[in-house]
């Protein structure tokens, strides 16, 4: 069995202890690869220093809807040439909106649409970060679709209902369930996950954040995935081997994968 992890951020303090301890217990549960977000550019070199470490390790570039007060006016060419920069470089992200407490709504579409427009450049998917602002995020992306082209990209650690899921669906985006979907009270969420087409499912841990049951409350690991990947082949009335090999296919689809399991 394989499993791809798409939405991890290793690069955090709480890893930098053990992380061959970490790798060690992701390939025990096997996990063959992984996707690196990025929250601003400025974390590059550090996810970069921890993928030349990891062959599995992949990752993107870009600015989180939370930190949108960082953009410049050089932000958007920052993020480009560091995009390029790198062939692990798989995606751009992650970005999107986060309208929970948000005083800066404005700015925060401005900084996405400026972050679609150079993964339409690049020909690279988006991983988007979608908090209490779905139909605003699906009518800035339908609008940019009709005027520039559509981009393909994730909805990651998904948490929205199944009308808002069918919309993003509809816009071409995979579906990223991340260890919400093993909680007990997460009938929405788990609601979602099974109207989802099989070639469109992907799953992630998004760790160090939301371990799954039966780890929720510790620190969030990519071995965890297993367990998403097991929730998710219950509702679905899918086995989990099959389940890891369609969420994998689409990773690599998606991302353009081409790794080299250790």
């Amino acid at each position: 069995m394989k499993l791809i992890d798409t939405h991890v951020h290793l690069n955090f303090d709480v890893f930098q202890a053990d992380l061959p301890d970490l790798a060690a217990r992701w390939r025990e549960a096997e996990v063959v690869g992984l996707l690196h977000s990025c929250v601003e550019p400025q974390e590059f070199e550090s996810i970069r220093a921890i993928a030349n470490q990891f062959p599995e390790l992949f990752f993107a570039v870009g600015l989180h809807p939370l930190d949108s007060p960082k953009w410049t006016s050089h932000t958007a060419r920052q993020i480009l040439e560091l995009a390029q920069s790198d062939g692990r470089v798989k995606a751009i992200g992650e970005t999107g909106l986060d309208f929970y407490k948000a005083e800066d709504r404005s700015r925060q579409k401005e900084v996405f649409v400026a972050q679609l427009e150079i993964a339409r450049q690049l020909n690279k998917p988006v991983i988007i970060h979608c908090r209490d602002a779905a139909a605003a995020l699906r009518d800035i992306c339908r609008e940019f679709w009709q005027k520039q082209g559509e981009v393909p990209g994730v909805m990651h650690c998904w948490s929205g209902n199944p009308e808002e899921t069918q919309w993003f669906l509809d816009l071409g985006f995979y579906i990223s369930f991340s260890g919400i979907v093993t909680f007990k009270n997460a009938l929405t969420v788990q609601g979602s996950a099974q109207i989802v087409p099989s070639d469109r499912l992907l799953i992630e841990t998004d760790c160090p954040f939301l371990a799954p049951n039966p780890k929720r409350g510790k620190r969030n690991e990519p071995a965890y995935v297993r367990y998403v990947a097991e929730q998710l082949g219950k509702l679905r009335n899918t086995p989990l081997e099959t389940l890891a090999q369609q969420t994998s296919k689409n990773a690599c689809q998606l991302f353009k994968l081409d790794f080299i399991t250790p």
